[in-house]
């Protein structure tokens, strides 16, 4: 927590800068809600944690992990884990322009995609350009088959993969992840953070399977 200033202060979980949260640090979890005097007080404590969780995933424009909440407020992390599931489900029920969603290994609230065309019209936002047919058949073998080297990505291609791996890394899609121990030494390859916030994934294990993948065409570039 930062320096006091009129009330409570939190620290942006991805950013660490000091923001204003609201309120006299006095007025606590009872000011949580006006209408929980029915409630337990499990109940009580869960709808409190619901907001503050709520509050610290408005303010990180990034996914943030369930161990955050649980370093930083102590909590169990089934607790914590029922807490924001509960989140999760209540924006869902909602049905409304802002969703809670489980990607790339943490949470973060995001848009819903049936507005998405409008909203990049009112605010105007390019299109986000769309990956070849190349980059995404370079992209899948590097999913499946990484820590994996250059020559191993163009054998499976059967052409030439230098040029895409290259554009493939300036949209930060993949990343070197080492040296294989093979003569050269050679970069391997292997997937981003970004990458799984691109598809929507929460983990690399929520790919399908390959055995599930009953047919997969990519024409050559």
């Amino acid at each position: 927590m930062g320096k006091k200033n009129n009330g409570i202060t939190g620290t942006d979980p991805v950013t660490d800068r000091e923001l204003p949260v609201g309120g006299e640090a006095a007025e606590g979890e009872d000011a949580a809600r006006n209408d929980d005097s029915d409630l337990s007080s499990a109940e009580r404590e869960e709808l409190y944690f619901r907001g503050l969780f709520e509050a610290v995933l408005f303010l990180s424009n990034e996914p943030v992990p369930l161990s955050y909440f649980v370093k930083e407020f102590g909590m169990d992390p089934t607790q914590a884990r029922i807490v924001l599931d509960s989140l999760v489900d209540e924006y869902e029920e909602r049905n409304g322009g802002i969703r809670l969603t489980e990607i790339s290994n943490g949470f973060q609230f995001i848009t819903d995609a049936r507005y998405a065309e409008q909203i990049r019209r009112a605010l105007g936002l390019k299109r986000q350009e769309r990956l070849t047919k190349g980059m995404l058949e370079t992209l899948a073998i590097i999913a499946y088959k990484q820590p994996i080297v250059m020559a191993d990505i163009d054998e499976l291609r059967g052409v030439s993969s230098r040029m895409v791996v290259a554009n493939l890394m300036k949209r930060n899609l993949i990343k070197p992840v080492g040296r294989m121990d093979l003569p050269g030494r050679p970069l391997s390859y292997g997937t981003t953070r970004e990458f799984l916030q691109y598809f929507g994934l929460n983990k690399l294990s929520d790919l399908p399977k390959l055995s599930e993948i009953k047919e997969l065409s990519f024409d050559q570039e």
